[in-house]
């Protein structure tokens, strides 16, 4: 049962009536009207082989209230392409594939390099940014949500609940974030926003002081969910960080544009289960090895705006407050997940806190020697004044490649 608190700083809406989706998306197709709605969808073609994409693509045939479906498509050859074409057919809404790797939008991306506004590196972050470059491009929404095209316990509710807050015509949000339990198969999961960001938001308050961008960040119930819909017009100015800082980046930026009024999370799911990244304790560019390494970075650069300052000395401080922290909790989780009758493994627990807090003075150091990284992709703002005509090249190469002249 959801709480009703609104213990933040940021609007919670909750699920406190198990409304009807249908109720739900009844509503939508009102606002719609006024305010037309569209979804992107960043997926790897590995993802339509996977065993989720196929009922979530059923699942969005039923969405009449969205206007605009844009697939962004990664690591997929021409015969992959033309079947990514067929495989998201039998969706009635407008839809429109952006092929990534096909050769119109790398001749775009090599126009973006002569300028230095390309992104730096291939990943989910660059694929949102050119799905966001078409929508704007298209005209066709006023509001856009995004999910991932992993998630295996997908329904129609997921999706109503986290639009509902941007599109309701009397609602004045312009950024919604989706939160929920991360319980699948009896399991306790989430562990890197349990064990890594929400000690270390502690941490640094403890270091630094009660900060409002500590307090905004740790407002929100799931920081590293992969949903959020947003206004579209908010996609004009927001930098996309280009690594796996990306959900916590997204939370930055709108928090620099937009006052805390305007920005809200959304219960959108009792249960949610999804492709599981391996910790990869032994490889530092995959897995959450990976990703602890660049929130962690991404979390430095953003207090660093602030006026923070920091130190070899502070980032060791660091650690050893974050681990204290963090062993605290897993002790909480531990009672909790026996309490509601669900597994949780102590040894993996600590071990993955080990791996976090290690990262913490690796992600330090990187900071510290590398002053001059670029981590994020200019915003659609600043391509428009590089080069105005872009988003209209963009939004032809794409009716191109979806026209089946490839």
């Amino acid at each position: 049962m959801s709480d009703f608190h609104q213990n933040g700083i940021i609007t919670d809406f909750h699920n406190l009536t198990r409304r009807k989706v249908e109720d739900l998306e009844a509503d939508l197709e009102r606002f719609g009207r006024q305010r037309p709605l569209g979804l992107i969808l960043p997926s790897l073609y590995s993802e339509l082989e996977g065993p989720a994409l196929d009922a979530i693509v059923e699942s969005l045939a039923q969405a009449s209230y969205l206007s605009e479906i844009v697939i962004g498509l990664d690591r997929a050859d021409r015969d992959q392409f033309l079947r990514a074409r067929e495989f998201f057919s039998r969706l009635p809404q407008h839809h429109r594939i952006l092929w990534n790797d096909g050769p119109r939008l790398s001749a775009l991306d090599a126009q973006l390099a002569e300028e230095g506004l390309a992104p730096q590196q291939p990943g989910k972050g660059r694929n949102v940014w050119f799905c966001a470059g078409y929508v704007q491009a298209s005209g066709r929404t006023a509001a856009v949500g995004l999910h991932d095209c992993d998630i295996l316990t997908y329904d129609r509710g997921l999706l109503a609940r986290l639009m509902y807050p941007v599109a309701h015509p009397r609602f004045n949000y312009a950024f919604c974030k989706g939160y929920y339990p991360r319980i699948a198969e009896g399991k306790l999961n989430g562990r890197v926003s349990r064990l890594m960001v929400t000690p270390l938001l502690r941490a640094l308050k403890i270091m630094h002081g009660p900060l409002p961008y500590l307090d905004y960040l740790d407002s929100y119930r799931y920081p590293l969910s992969g949903e959020f819909s947003m206004r579209t017009e908010v996609l004009d100015n927001i930098r996309i960080p280009a690594d796996w800082g990306l959900e916590i980046g997204v939370l930055s930026e709108v928090h620099r544009d937009h006052s805390t009024n305007r920005l809200c999370q959304v219960d959108i799911a009792d249960v949610y289960d999804h492709k599981h990244q391996p910790v990869s304790a032994d490889d530092a560019a995959t897995g959450l090895n990976r990703m602890s390494l660049d929130i962690a970075k991404a979390l430095y650069r953003k207090l660093a705006t602030q006026g923070v300052g920091f130190s070899s000395e502070g980032f060791r401080t660091l650690k050893a407050t974050y681990y204290r922290l963090a062993l605290d909790l897993i002790e909480a989780y531990d009672h909790d997940a026996t309490m509601n009758g669900l597994s949780l493994d102590r040894h993996a627990e600590e071990q993955a806190v080990e791996l976090f807090a290690a990262n913490l003075i690796e992600a330090g150091n990187a900071f510290l020697d590398n002053p001059r990284e670029k981590p994020f992709i200019p915003s659609w703002n600043r391509v428009r004044a590089a080069l105005p005509d872009l988003p209209e090249q963009l939004y032809s190469a794409v009716e191109a490649d979806n026209a089946g002249d490839v």
